[in-house]
């Protein structure tokens, strides 16, 4: 994804990311055309909600380790490898590698790019944002999450974007609880987004994970009764807004991947993947600093 003389991104050249050491398990559907039609549901046990931890444990260390990388002049197919080598010596499997014959360890949207995009030799610019979507196979789970970097300062309008979509993620998160339809999600995204006049992506949503990359349930960001599943203990999913500074027509390119806003705004994403507790949600997909920040003592100690 290079730039056209206008500022606006161009297809670039991939590079297909080689095949991880045999000794990772791979997910079914690598090397085939699609996978396997998700069984079981969405709703886990305790044993396989911590495997799914464990997955998303390491897929957040890897952009912990990404976001290290992200400066202006780094191409996108450079924070790929950072992912990919940080996956695999962990001994997990980077779930877009091969999913649909998609060749690369993790999507690099950039700027106007809203979701999916094949990492290749963009060079970032001061000002660009970039998100990166990693997602980890490990023990036969899945954990999928992303976020948005800023690369340098950021305009006003541009930072504010990136701050409340990171937002609208937690806004969603809070409306989850059981006995409430997923659409529940996207009516609290929207009327936050609304406050600013965002676009809010509807084609492209949350979903079912941990057996399955996805297992079929839709999770929606905008306000909607098509989407209308239960909501109960021990479900699984992601959410995942993406917010533009446009509208949210979009358009793909004629790599079957890349999808950018129509008219060529900005637009930011945010991503957790969480179960479903009693009183909210349980987040699967925080990084090992982030554990141990909430782990950690808080306040004054006295001796």
């Amino acid at each position: 994804m290079p730039k056209n003389s206008d500022g606006h991104l161009i297809p670039g050249i991939v590079h297909a990311d080689p095949a991880p050491a045999s000794a990772i398990t791979k997910p079914e559907y690598v090397g085939r055309k699609a996978p396997a039609k998700h069984t079981g549901g969405n709703v886990y046990t305790a044993e396989e909600i911590e495997r799914i931890r464990t997955a998303g444990r390491i897929a957040a260390d890897s952009l912990d380790a990404v976001a290290e990388a992200v400066r202006p002049g780094v191409t996108t197919e450079a924070l790929n490898r950072v992912a990919y080598d940080y996956l695999v010596s962990n001994g997990a499997y980077p779930s877009t590698l091969g999913y649909r014959g998609f060749q690369k360890a993790s999507c690099t949207s950039v700027n106007e790019v809203i979701c999916h995009g094949i990492p290749d030799d963009t060079v970032l610019d001061e000002g660009d944002i970039v998100n990166v979507d990693v997602t980890a196979f490990v023990d036969g789970m899945h954990g999928d999450l992303n976020r948005t970097f800023a690369v340098g300062e950021l305009s006003d309008d541009v930072e504010q974007l990136v701050e409340r979509t990171r937002e609208s993620l937690r806004r969603g998160m809070k409306a989850v609880m059981p006995g409430r339809r997923v659409n529940i999600i996207g009516r609290a995204i929207e009327k936050y987004a609304d406050r600013f006049g965002y676009g809010v992506v509807r084609d492209f949503t949350g979903h079912g994970v941990g057996r399955s990359f996805h297992s079929g349930l839709i999770i929606p960001h905008y306000d909607t009764e098509r989407f209308d599943d239960l909501i109960e203990p021990g479900m699984v999913f992601t959410i995942e807004p993406m917010l533009t500074l446009g509208t949210h027509a979009w358009d793909m390119w004629d790599d079957g991947w890349t999808v950018t806003t129509r008219d060529k705004s900005i637009t930011a994403q945010f991503e957790h993947t969480m179960v479903v507790t009693e009183r909210g949600v349980d987040v699967l997909t925080l990084s090992s600093a982030e554990i141990a920040a909430q782990n950690a003592p808080s306040g004054d100690q006295n001796d």
